[in-house]
């Protein structure tokens, strides 16, 4: 409706504007007195008139004060038989310059053929356009089973294509794909061994990871056609519409096989059928039965392998995961140190880094930043340098971009009193105090009262190392550290205010699961507690089933109590017996705002038992 509305205005506007063309060459703009034949012939004879003019039957009279004026004539007779029943001798007409004007074939066209011509094409083509709209939405219609996908043939675009070389890190995952690659490049290779060719590799792994990005080196790699897609892509409003894009999309790759297809956000189709989770659909259930037969059905000689991507394979349905499926699955996780020292090195490479710039330090400054946050910390890295009107990027700047990553941009135009400033510095030196004085805690890296984010205040520490496993020591250290601040300001201004509460909350979140997941309580002993296998997002879960009785939900009430009770008074310990300690890092934040860590080892001292490294 919204097309043929469109057409039928630009058609109306185009009539419009032919008809004013028209009359433009059909009106004349100058007025021209009329006069009979019977007054022509007076001024004749009066010796009145300098020319006449025949054209058909219309006369133009030019007077010999050359005044314009014009009469008609019987189209039959000529103008010399006229003026002679008028009584106008030859001698008389002698004077007058009579011309005769040939009817041009521009005035034909003007005058007779235009005005029937330009509303009967205006007519054909309004209907023509009309039947070419309704053709249009019947091809729609008919398209809609059709996939989507995007054919990617890198051969002519050698110097623009992603390959293995600008992905950084990930050397397992970029193996299992080489293979892949490989196996379609040179399949007797393998299968002169006896190895068949893989049906489908998934790559798995938080947002951010770079799996979509593997998938593009994947593309650049290999020499055959490469199909990528949206699992959302599939499914529309109409029955059926995605099962045939799936028979659309593996019939496109099994002509042109071997070639690969790419599912980007493949849990937006492969849900596990029946679970309740996310609502019943029938279409998408009917979408991911055909993925199922198509990846595993009678036609088992193609050469097409799937490639997909997901970061929720907790809701993926066991049929996809099976063998004959998705054969591997490749775990894409957060990067280690050494990789994303890598990382930053390649995003770096358009950026003119100064020479102070050390990413080794901008990587151990990062533990738990994926590839998309390292590539965002450089680009505001980059935007912090063109605001400041400098011409290079220093390490200053790169280790600001890792704060506002993490916490967001200063606020340093907030107004607050000095009381809540002194307030603010407490609760962080309580922090950092606690920290740096626990053998098991990450050390002190930054201390700010400046505002970033919705913090107003922070302290970072972080660890000398990546850590996959964390012991228990690490853990109650760590309750303390977060209780330095609280128990600061109850000491110092014997009161509390809402400065800590998300601290409590992470307290109280960390205890539970330290008695709940991790079994490290001495009084419940190695077992977990509450089934937390129904999970709607990647470490997100709907609800916990309690898996124990009510004695069991009182003890672990007791248990998270006494972690946090034990924090406390370590916190509170080390509080009171370092308080010189404490005044002199508020006294220098209230001057500086922010401490670096040279800056508070020097106030501090180093640490009398040294942290603990774990290999």
């Amino acid at each position: 409706m919204n097309n043929f509305l469109r057409s039928f205005v630009i058609f109306f506007i185009i009539f419009i504007a032919l008809a004013g063309v028209f009359s433009l060459f059909s009106t004349n703009t100058k007025t021209i007195e009329t006069i009979g034949v019977g007054q022509l012939a007076e001024k004749i004879k009066n010796q009145e008139v300098k020319a006449v003019q025949i054209n058909g039957d219309k006369l133009a009279i030019t007077l010999t004060d050359n005044t314009e004026l014009q009469s008609l004539k019987e189209p039959e007779e000529s103008l010399s038989t006229i003026l002679q029943n008028y009584g106008i001798e030859a001698e008389q007409l002698s004077s007058v310059d009579i011309t005769v004007k040939g009817q041009s074939s521009s005035s034909v066209w003007l005058g007779t053929i235009l005005p029937i011509l330009i509303p009967t094409l205006l007519v054909v083509l309004f209907f023509w356009f009309i039947m070419r709209q309704a053709q249009g939405m019947n091809n729609r219609a008919m398209s809609f089973g059709q996939s989507n996908a995007k054919e990617k043939q890198d051969e002519a675009k050698k110097r623009q294509r992603t390959t293995f070389k600008d992905v950084a890190g990930s050397v397992e995952a970029k193996q299992e794909l080489t293979e892949v690659v490989d196996f379609l490049s040179h399949p007797k290779k393998f299968t002169s061994v006896g190895a068949k060719i893989p049906k489908g590799v998934l790559m798995v792994g938080p947002p951010g990871t770079g799996k979509t990005l593997i998938a593009k080196a994947v593309a650049g790699e290999a020499r055959v056609p490469f199909l990528n897609i949206s699992g959302s892509e599939f499914v529309e409003m109409f029955v059926g519409v995605g099962a045939s894009r799936v028979r659309d999309l593996f019939k496109r790759a099994k002509k042109v096989a071997p070639a690969i297809i790419f599912i980007d956000e493949i849990d937006a189709v492969g849900r596990q059928r029946g679970a309740g989770l996310g609502g019943s659909h029938d279409e998408r259930e009917q979408t991911l039965n055909q993925i199922l037969v198509e990846m595993d059905g009678f036609d088992t000689d193609t050469t097409v392998i799937v490639i997909a991507a997901t970061n929720r394979p907790d809701v993926l349905d066991p049929a996809l995961l099976r063998p004959g499926r998705f054969d591997r699955q490749v775990v894409i996780d957060l990067p280690e140190i050494n990789e994303r020292e890598a990382i930053l090195k390649v995003h770096a490479k358009n950026k003119p880094l100064g020479p102070d710039v050390d990413l080794r330090v901008v990587a151990q400054r990062t533990p738990g930043f994926s590839g998309a946050d390292l590539a965002n910390l450089l680009n505001e890295a980059a935007i912090l340098t063109a605001r400041k009107n400098k011409a290079t990027i220093s390490q200053r700047y790169c280790l600001e971009s890792i704060e506002k990553v993490m916490l967001g941009p200063e606020r340093r135009s907030r107004v607050i009193s000095e009381h809540e400033k002194k307030v603010t510095a407490y609760h962080e030196a309580g922090h950092a105090l606690v920290a740096h004085e626990l053998p098991h805690a990450d050390p002190v890296h930054k201390i700010s009262i400046i505002a970033r984010g919705r913090a107003g205040g922070y302290t970072l520490k972080l660890p000398e190392r990546d850590k996959r496993l964390h012991t228990k020591r690490e853990f109650t250290d760590d309750l303390a550290v977060m209780l330095g601040g609280y128990v600061t300001e109850k000491i110092i201004f014997e009161d509390i205010s809402t400065g800590p509460s998300n601290d409590l909350k992470q307290v109280t979140a960390l205890a539970r699961s330290l008695v709940t997941q991790f079994g490290m309580s001495d009084k419940l002993g190695t077992r977990t507690f509450g089934d937390k296998e129904e999970m709607v997002f990647l470490g997100r879960e709907i609800h916990e089933r309690r898996d124990y009785s009510e004695h069991i939900a009182q003890k672990i009430d007791e248990e998270v109590s006494n972690f946090i009770s034990h924090a406390y008074k370590t916190a509170e310990k080390i509080v009171t017996t370092h308080k010189e300690k404490l005044e002199a890092i508020v006294k220098a934040l209230m001057e500086k705002e922010t401490l670096e860590r040279e800056e508070f080892e020097k106030i501090v001292g180093m640490p009398s038992i040294p942290k603990a490294i774990e290999a």
